[in-house]
């Protein structure tokens, strides 16, 4: 009944939440899908965090997108033992370069004042979540071996069961209890799109390539010496 419930019925109510969610934020407040960047409160620990982050990010989840597309490829690519160290390898180094991203956008966030000011409750619960699926992927590349064939062999047919609504628990019964953790992680991660900075994802950035230009001028009164205004042209 625990396997039942958490691996066939949770990811369904995270998808349902998650474009329901989403579908009424964008009907309401169409303005609020924005990543929210603090850049302007404090920019070189975020550049660096922020490199490390997306960097990272975008290769494990490439890596993640190849064996999900095609698991047979990856399970004939991991028979001769040098590829497969090359795989285990580049994704080790991807998932520590973004766990090493991630701990530096968090500290950046909780050590300066100006930035914890503009830090809403679901800001620390995202990054909590993010932190638990980076970390459960680092702990299992370092104490699970060849994870990258098991993905494939077993939880890449466990998410496709679930895309065509034949749950198959009984793929991931076995992984052990950390893979548990990161696949259910990932499905609370959807859930919370529509709620958090997540929701930026949604929305390819091609009217960026033609709209107008935003100036940013700092400029202090003469006459106080109180904070500094932002004027926008």
């Amino acid at each position: 009944m625990y396997d039942q419930f958490w691996f066939a019925v949770f990811p369904y109510v995270c998808l349902i939440i998650a474009i329901v969610g989403s579908a009424w934020r964008y009907a309401n407040d169409r303005f609020s899908y924005s990543s929210l960047s603090s850049q302007f409160l404090e920019s070189r620990q975020l550049f660096w965090g922020s490199v490390a982050w997306h960097y990272g990010l975008l290769g494990v989840l490439a890596v993640h997108f190849v064996g999900f597309l095609i698991p047979e490829s990856i399970l004939w690519w991991n028979t001769v033992p040098m590829r497969l160290y090359l795989m285990e390898t580049t994704g080790f180094i991807l998932a520590l370069l973004t766990l090493m991203g991630l701990i530096m956008l968090i500290v950046r966030r909780m050590s300066k004042s100006r930035i914890r000011a503009v830090t809403s409750p679901m800001d620390m619960v995202l990054l909590t979540v993010l932190l638990v699926q980076v970390a459960t992927g680092v702990w299992t590349a370092i104490f699970y071996r060849w994870g990258s064939s098991w993905y494939a062999a077993f939880a890449v047919p466990y998410l496709w069961s679930v895309l065509q609504f034949k749950p198959d628990v009984s793929l991931v019964n076995h992984l052990p209890t950390v893979v548990h953790i990161h696949i259910l992680n990932a499905f609370l991660m959807v859930l919370l799109i529509p709620f958090t900075r997540l929701v930026h994802f949604l929305v390819v950035p091609i009217p960026y390539a033609w709209r107008p230009h935003q100036v940013v001028r700092w400029n202090r009164r003469e006459d106080s010496p109180g904070p500094l205004e932002v004027e926008k042209t």
